[in-house]
């Protein structure tokens, strides 16, 4: 089983991109994402790489479900 989380880019360059996970700070590419993100935006993020932009309402409701879960 495959887990993709949320991301919120922070930082943007070219199709490179900061991402804040959790707290903390990762380098993310953005080569397979499925339509442009910039800074600001959330994004679905599997093994470093973005592969798909979220709406802010989504990610927030995952995040919240995930730490329901997760603790």
């Amino acid at each position: 089983m495959c887990l993709a989380i949320p991301a919120l880019i922070v930082e943007k360059k070219g199709s490179w991109a900061k991402a804040n996970v959790g707290g903390i700070v990762r380098e993310i590419s953005l080569e397979l994402i499925d339509r442009p993100a910039d800074v600001g935006d959330y994004v679905l993020l599997h093994a470093g790489f973005a592969i798909h932009k979220l709406e802010k309402e989504d990610a927030e409701e995952t995040l919240r479900l995930m730490r329901e879960v997760f603790g």
